[in-house]
Parts: C-alpha cells; sequence; structure tokens
C-alpha cells in the first residue's frame, strides 16, 4: 500500500518563500535607496517656526515645508505623503498632513504646498482630513511642558496611479491603502516642543 502524501510538502512549502527571494533579488531598491528631504529641517532637528500651527496657543507659520525626494523603487505610479506625531496624547497620534495621488513623476512640493485655500500640488493630488479638521498642512503644536514630539514626514512610493477612496475619506482609510499599495518608503524626522 502506498504511502499517502501531504499535499503541502516541503517543497511547496518553500516555494512563496522562494519567489519572495526572487523577487527582491530582482529589484525592488531597498528602503534607503529613497531619500526626502527638506532645505528647513534637519534630520532629528527642531521644526523651525514656520511648520509650527496658529492657533490653540501656538504662535507660527502653519505652513508646510518644501520637500524634495529622489530614488523611487522601480514600479512607482504615484506617491504619498504623510505628516504625523506619534507622540500627541490622543491614545493614535496626530495626523498633520496627507497628500496622495500625487503623480510618479512629482519629485518636490514647493513650501507652504498644503496651504487649505490654494495649494500648490499637482494636478490630480489630494490632500486628507488633519486631526485639526480640515484638508491641508497643520504644524506642531504639543501642549505646553510635554517632551519634544516627533514629526515624522513619510514620503510612501505606491504601485497605483490612484488610490480607490470615496470623496471624503478618513485619515485611518487613507493609510490603510497607502499601506496596501506601498512600494518602499522614506522618513524625515523632526522635534518641537513648547
Amino acid at each position: 500500500m502506498a504511502q499517502p502524501t501531504h499535499p503541502r510538502t516541503p517543497s511547496t512549502l518553500f516555494r512563496p518563500l522562494g519567489a519572495l527571494a526572487l523577487m527582491l533579488a530582482l529589484g525592488r531598491p531597498a528602503l534607503a535607496d529613497m531619500q526626502l528631504q527638506a532645505p528647513e529641517l534637519s534630520p532629528g532637528g527642531r521644526l523651525p517656526p514656520a511648520q509650527v500651527y496658529q492657533g490653540f496657543g501656538c504662535e507660527g507659520g502653519n505652513q508646510s515645508p518644501a520637500l524634495h525626494w529622489n530614488g523611487a523603487p522601480q514600479g512607482t505610479r504615484s506617491f504619498a505623503l504623510t505628516v504625523y506625531d506619534p507622540d500627541a496624547p490622543t491614545g493614535s497620534g496626530w495626523w498633520h498632513w496627507i497628500v496622495y495621488d500625487l503623480p510618479a513623476s512629482t519629485q518636490q512640493l514647493p513650501a507652504d504646498a498644503g496651504k487649505a485655500s490654494a495649494p500648490q500640488l499637482p494636478t490630480g493630488a489630494r490632500m486628507g482630513p488633519n486631526d485639526y479638521g480640515s484638508a491641508s498642512f497643520g504644524g506642531a503644536c504639543p501642549p505646553p511642558g510635554d517632551k519634544p514630539h516627533r514629526y515624522i514626514f513619510t514620503l510612501h512610493a505606491l504601485d497605483v496611479e490612484q488610490l480607490a477612496l470615496p470623496a471624503k475619506p478618513s485619515a485611518a482609510l487613507i493609510g490603510y491603502m497607502i499601506k496596501a499599495h506601498s512600494l518602499g518608503e522614506a522618513r524625515l524626522e523632526a522635534l518641537y516642543s513648547r
């Protein structure tokens, strides 16, 4: 009598891992290949007054910084940009800016591109809601006396030209769709306290 064979033999169990290794070897650039830079920000340095919120007791310019990037992974069809404070005392952090559907040809955004009244974004790009309640850039405004908060600027390279989102998506839904289509990301972190 022949021995029964299990459908998941070692060769079939390791086949997906081999395909993953091959895909990685064939060329998606490592995370370090994509770089995000901002002339006004020094990595790990203090956010300048231009990027501080105007309101809630904070006095600043409430302007998004000029940003530029390079080294996007092969297959990038669009970009998304997020600015997030994981140290906000909310239990879920604080979204300061979300931009998505940036065309793959985009390599920079000018200073104050996230202005609500007259955004300077490429055609087709959209802004999602920040936690101040508007679809715009919202600057840093941590509670007085709190430890320095981290403001993480993340550029996401995506494998689709546009995210399939409703007209007024939540920040969480946008974040979910970004992660679902990510090819890689580059980060820039700055600090601020008052």
